[in-house]
């Protein structure tokens, strides 16, 4: 028995190159289906030395997730399984082991401790029924053991807590219930005494609870024991590291209590709780503000720096790789098809799917007619063959650029016609807090004071940090949400005084693309019969035929195919729910569309794609569009003009390009210095900083 142990750990630990923390080695990830096997990861090969940052890149379905999780041997199985290589890893106390050889009782002693991963998506990987100090107290109690708190104290004090918590309720029960006998029933001396003594239980609990709770404890009865009691000041100075505001509350709050930016850093502090060695980021930064991204690559960077800890990056955008890593591995179709320094990849990119990434980012110093995408760099033959286009990033844009002249001339036409939308000092408030009266004491202004114009065939652009009110001002023009007060002219009507039957006519006329394509398409129903939905309610189309004939020709203007139709929402990729979607709002002819942050979730060449259509259709079906987006690049690539909003408040408006490039206010200059632009000045600078912030720890 002792001689195989001594020759599964033999296996276990292998010779790789000194000062390699984690190397992969041709590793086969595969999912088998009923009719087919993928190899989601197909032979790749890297390497991560200690302190070093890795950025792995590439859309949806290229393997980049997978190969996270195979290293984390987090692959369900079944459908997924690890079919081959090796993923070499150097632990702190074992050596140089194999963790695909590890079994997997001895595989959580290094998950969580020595290799940590941030999900893609906080609001599921964190617990809605357990607080966000908990679930990070419960990563530190899982792998943290002091030597100063033996396991026999800590068990006493466990078994006191429960007896505690028994007393504690029941007690409380049973004297309650005593009380309530006592008080009505037996009038003895006795009786009175044992109610006095009852009386003085409940005052002193209450207290207790009282002062506790004045003195800032936010569960007054809960007891830690002495081993929680430090994993709870260790979860509070991580929410200090990963600048929390309020620890204290932050630790007792539920996760949808708190912003998608703090949910990311709840997540941060949950991977950094046992100071890993190595820290896996999968998508930590998608769907978030710039301003909020920004905040947490520097925080990544201070504490990769003070822990000399290594990131294994995972994105879809190249520009948050140019902030951050030292080495790019980029992905396509579960192959590595280009990998190095990150200087030389943004300099000198060598695979046509490396340029067509570069190139598929809009643009902040120059304007195009639409973004280049993979197909103009690459593509595939009937054989499945790749076929390269020999061009440069350069190259490709630069015959898209649209001249200052070109932009002039569109926009005198534009702006002299009357304008199809107007708002006026639009205001649409929410009463958080009522007194005992039903007086209002608490008032969150969402849009306050909001006027501007939109003019037919134009796109305006609304941006802004999460929270500054542009998704509530969208759903107030549609008066999803009821404005407090201001007027809406649409076409010379003013919305605001239109009957729910008349109001609902005019949706036909206005549609919104919600931000979530998940979450807007009904999981029940197939595709076809969803586009189709909204044609029947407001009866276009003469016959089911007549309907099922204009959905196929939507699908096939969003380039999908007829076979979609019969087919569910979760079949679908989300850059193809998002084209969904929009078929869906083109459905009934409408005029006016306001898109809320419709690209935001996308990879940035799906978002290429997805963009360049609204574009296409804008200039086919004459629309009109609001463009609402927390990433100032895309809102400047779509808008013919710009409007900054802040806390309800417009802080700046005007022609899109003049915006970005003379920005009259701080909140408007932080949000462009915000945006990661992947210059190669920038890099450089980046570079350097890495070097100083090294020295300083």
């Amino acid at each position: 028995m002792e001689s195989s142990k001594a020759e599964t750990e033999e296996t276990t630990r292998v010779n790789h190159p000194s000062g390699v923390l984690l190397e992969v080695r041709n590793l086969v990830t595969e999912f088998r289906t009923e009719n087919e096997t993928v190899k989601a990861v197909n032979d790749i090969s890297f390497s991560i030395k200690a302190g070093e940052t890795i950025g792995i890149v590439g859309e949806s379905g290229s393997g980049k997730s997978v190969t996270s999780l195979s290293v984390m041997r987090l692959i369900p199985n079944p459908p997924g399984e690890i079919t081959g290589g090796e993923v070499l890893f150097t632990s702190r106390n074992d050596g140089v082991i194999d963790l695909l050889q590890m079994p997997e009782k001895k595989m959580q002693k290094y998950r969580g401790n020595e290799i940590a991963m941030i999900f893609q998506e906080p609001m599921t990987s964190l617990n809605p029924v357990y607080s966000c100090g908990e679930q990070v107290m419960e990563t530190i109690l899982q792998h943290w053991k002091s030597p100063s708190i033996p396991d026999s104290r800590n068990f006493i004090e466990k078994t006191i807590r429960s007896l505690y918590k028994f007393m504690l309720v029941f007690g409380s029960i049973f004297i309650g219930c005593m009380m309530f006998y006592l008080l009505f029933s037996d009038k003895s001396f006795t009786g009175k005494l044992l109610l006095i003594l009852s009386t003085l239980y409940f005052t002193g609990l209450f207290t207790f609870y009282f002062f506790r709770k004045r003195a800032g404890v936010y569960r007054p009865f809960h007891y830690y024991t002495s081993r929680e009691r430090v994993a709870k000041k260790n979860t509070l100075d991580l929410f200090g590291q990963v600048r929390l505001p309020d620890p204290e509350r932050i630790f007792y709050s539920y996760p949808h209590q708190i912003s998608g930016g703090q949910k990311q850093r709840v997540m941060i502090a949950t991977a950094m709780a046992c100071n890993p060695q190595l820290l896996i980021a999968d998508e930590p930064t998608t769907a978030l503000d710039v301003t909020v991204q920004k905040t947490i690559l520097e925080l990544m960077r201070d504490l990769q720096a003070e822990h000399n800890m290594s990131i294994m990056f995972i994105t879809h955008d190249l520009g948050v790789i140019a902030e951050l890593a030292d080495r790019v591995v980029v992905m396509y179709k579960g192959k590595i098809v280009e990998q190095g320094s990150v200087l030389d990849i943004f300099s000198n990119p060598q695979h046509p799917y490396t340029k067509s990434l570069l190139a598929c980012r809009p643009p902040l110093n120059k304007r195009l007619q639409w973004l280049p995408t993979v197909s103009d760099f690459m593509s595939v033959d009937n054989a499945g063959e790749m076929v390269e286009n020999s061009r440069s990033v350069l190259e490709v844009t630069h015959r898209l650029e649209v001249t200052k002249e070109d932009r002039k001339r569109q926009h005198s036409e534009l702006y002299n016609r009357e304008p199809i939308l107007k708002l006026n000092n639009i205001r649409t408030h929410f009463v958080t807090q009522r007194n005992a009266f039903g007086k209002p004491v608490h008032v969150v202004r969402a849009v306050d004071d909001i006027s501007f114009d939109v003019y037919p065939g134009e796109t305006l652009g609304l941006v802004g940090e999460s929270g500054c009110g542009k998704t509530t001002l969208g759903r107030t023009i549609l008066r999803l949400i009821e404005p407090t007060g201001g007027t809406i002219i649409y076409k010379g009507k003013d919305i605001t005084k239109l009957s729910a039957h008349d109001m609902r006519l005019l949706r036909k006329d206005i549609q919104f693309i919600f931000q979530d394509p998940y979450s807007s398409l009904n999981p029940r129903i197939t595709i076809g019969d969803a586009i189709m939905e909204p044609m029947k309610v407001h009866n276009i189309g003469k016959s089911e035929k007549d309907r099922k004939e204009r959905v196929i020709e939507l699908l096939h203007r969003v380039n999908m195919n007829e076979t979609h139709f019969y087919r569910y929402p979760h079949e679908f990729s989300g850059g193809q729910r998002q084209r969904i979607c929009i078929a869906r709002a083109l459905a009934l002819n409408p005029q006016f569309i306001i898109c809320d942050e419709s690209v935001s979730a996308l990879d940035v060449s799906v978002q290429a794609q997805v963009l360049n259509l609204l574009n296409e259709l804008k200039k086919e079906f004459k629309f009109t569009y609001i463009f609402i987006s927390h990433d100032l690049s895309v809102v400047k690539f779509m808008s013919d003009r710009m409007v900054v909003m802040n806390e309800g408040k417009i802080e700046e408006m005007g022609e899109a390009d003049m915006i970005y490039n003379d920005p009259q206010k701080e909140y408007t200059k932080k949000l462009i210095n915000a945006i990661p632009k992947g210059e190669l000045d920038d890099i450089r600078a980046s570079i350097a900083r890495k070097r100083m912030r090294a020295q300083a720890f």
